[in-house]
């Protein structure tokens, strides 16, 4: 199951959600949560059951509910009870997970974490691990924390993330990679800025990230791009397989010119996995089910 492009699409806007499932999005995420406004949650909760009571097709439909302390678990679990993945906002660490999976019915969707959005989150990124089998993946944002410790922003004047910030993006990454999970980059926001989000995306997978969030259909296409190995490289990752499937028992061997090692076959061998495409339309949740 790839997870390339994730989109938001707020709760409040049922005329958007099919065009949003028609984006070539891998996953949509109905929000409940920071594009609803208070007073319109309950009506967004509503459209979200509504759509969800509706056969699907080949893209996940994820939702995100509110914080856990937010006041309204029960009627977004409700909501949120035909989904194929839940997404978590302020998360904390598998403490978090652990008592969302508490409120759960039965065995329950995977859990999306967006993980850094709190003081206490950063702190907790290690944590993953000891919940893998309930994570759909793990992502983060640059927006709420700031907010929560008084910073004037996350990001540079050119766009890049302050120190602090790229060090969360780090670490999210990596945590992901240390439970085994799907690495989700956060949204590129300037939504005008093709060109930017080319780069921000194209980093993304240079750097481990196997997804995307996004904001709006028309970046779903440059993220899928970015994280969709180009000809070149299935060709050039088949060739260093090939290489070392020739010579067993081979630590090092020369190809094309240069050295190789595990380390490059482990790399070819992660790219070609991105490069299939989606192996079953099962659902993680329909998978877990069958074991």
């Amino acid at each position: 199951m790839r997870l390339r492009s994730l989109l938001f699409v707020p709760g409040d806007r049922p005329d958007r959600f099919a065009k949003a499932a028609a984006s070539g999005a891998d996953a949509i995420i109905l929000d409940l949560e920071d594009s609803v406004r208070p007073e319109a949650k309950d009506a967004a909760a509503g459209n979200v059951a509504t759509f969800l009571a509706q056969p699907g097709g080949a893209v996940l439909r994820l939702v995100r509910i509110n914080p856990l302390d937010a006041g309204r678990l029960d009627a977004d679990l409700a909501a949120a009870r035909s989904a194929d993945g839940i997404v978590l906002p302020k998360a904390e660490g598998a403490a978090s997970i652990r008592q969302l999976i508490e409120r759960l019915e039965e065995r329950g969707p995977p859990i999306l974490p967006i993980a850094t959005e709190t003081p206490a989150a950063v702190f907790a990124l290690g944590s993953y691990a000891e919940v893998a089998d309930r994570l759909l993946g793990i992502s983060w944002g640059a927006e709420d924390l700031p907010a929560a410790i008084g910073a004037a922003t996350s990001r540079e004047e050119d766009g890049r993330y302050t120190p602090p910030y790229e060090m969360l993006r780090s670490l999210t990454l990596f945590g992901a990679h240390a439970a085994g999970v799907a690495a989700i980059d956060t949204v590129y926001p300037a939504l005008a800025d093709g060109d930017g989000l080319a780069r921000y995306a194209a980093r993304a997978a240079r750097d481990g990230f196997t997804g995307m969030l996004a904001l709006h259909p028309a970046q779903v296409p440059v993220i899928n791009a970015a994280f969709t190995p180009t000809p070149e490289q299935v060709a050039h990752a088949q060739g260093v397989v090939a290489a070392f499937a020739a010579s067993p028992g081979t630590g090092v061997l020369r190809h094309e010119g240069r050295m190789l090692d595990a380390p490059h076959l482990k790399q070819a061998q992660h790219l070609l996995a991105r490069a299939e495409p989606q192996a079953s339309s099962a659902t993680p949740r329909d998978r877990s089910a069958s074991q």
